[in-house]
């Protein structure tokens, strides 16, 4: 399929970039929103399926402004302006090769911010080497250790393969950046206001019901990196009013939010293995209140000082 001649991929997208929010945003980690928010641009489309996708209404192409990659430079450098922390790529996978121009053109008229490459992470270790010394920050999920979950819930059943391989190639990027700094033996910076200038935090949403598959994916991030990478403990799956009715009932164990006891038990895995460099989430965090507003987004007027 040749997405470069109009066709659609899994994606539901060409090859002509589209972006359905950018704006500072502030329901990201700590070390990443700040006091003035993350410089958020949303990508239309998804190369996942996820039935239970928060953003479902620009992940299946619904939403979206097209831009060239001159345009999406602008963006980038219009964020700056606003005084974001850092520019934020969120979902950015299938748009990668008008993406890396675009940064590089950036760079070049003084971006200077941070870099984030925030992902579901189910993409080809190739497309990732497309951005060497673009990205500072990767900010990948792992959803998932078992592939039968992969396939029910986001019709990737090769999805641990295919992640894993990718974020083994996020964090060899992130070290070959580490050797031209001061901190060349750490994984991950901070500037002395605590805020992330580079390195790589795993995301883990964890699904109710499937707690096990939780522990699996923490045990395999852990026995595998250590505390070199942060990890991201997320409780804030919200079921979505079209789940309990999506192909006849077929996910109605998605069709509620994750217990306060199931979260524990996560968290407390995590601290028995011995992870010390976590997020954790408290209080009301499943809400829809963290999935922005994609249908009345208008993108001239959002990026005016």
């Amino acid at each position: 399929m040749d997405r470069t001649a109009g066709s659609r991929g899994r994606c539901h997208e060409t090859a002509t970039v589209r972006i359905a929010r950018a704006s500072l945003h502030q329901w990201e980690e700590p070390c990443l929103s700040g006091e003035r928010g993350s410089g958020t641009v949303f990508f239309t489309g998804c190369p996942l399926g996820c039935v239970y996708c928060q953003n479902y209404n620009i992940a299946d192409g619904t939403n979206g402004t097209e831009l060239t990659s001159e345009q999406l430079t602008d963006v980038f450098l219009k964020l700056q302006d606003l005084g974001a922390h850092n520019v934020n790529l969120v979902t950015p996978t299938h748009f990668v090769p008008a993406i890396a121009p675009a940064l590089e053109r950036a760079k070049e008229l003084g971006l200077t911010l941070p870099v984030i490459y925030n992902t579901g992470t189910y993409e080809t270790v190739e497309t990732l080497q497309m951005l060497e010394g673009l990205v500072d920050i990767w900010l990948p999920d792992f959803k998932y250790a078992d592939p039968a979950l992969a396939a029910r819930y986001s019709n990737a059943p090769d999805y641990f393969e295919v992640a894993s391989a990718a974020l083994e190639e996020m964090v060899r990027q992130s070290r070959n950046a580490g050797r031209n700094s001061a901190w060349e033996k750490d994984l991950c910076a901070f500037d002395l206001d605590g805020m992330m200038t580079r390195g790589i935090i795993v995301r883990h949403l964890i699904l109710p019901g499937h707690t096990e598959d939780s522990r699996k994916v923490l045990r395999y991030l852990y026995k595998t990196y250590g505390d070199d990478l942060y990890l991201s403990i997320m409780d804030q799956y919200t079921p979505l009013p079209h789940i309990a009715t999506l192909h006849k009932g077929k996910y109605l164990e998605l069709a509620r939010k994750v217990t306060q006891e199931e979260y524990d038990e996560v968290v407390d895995y995590a601290v028995d293995l011995g992870i010390t460099n976590a997020f954790v989430q408290e209080g009301e965090a499943a809400s829809e209140s963290f999935i922005p507003d994609f249908e009345h987004f208008d993108l001239e007027t959002s990026l005016q000082p």
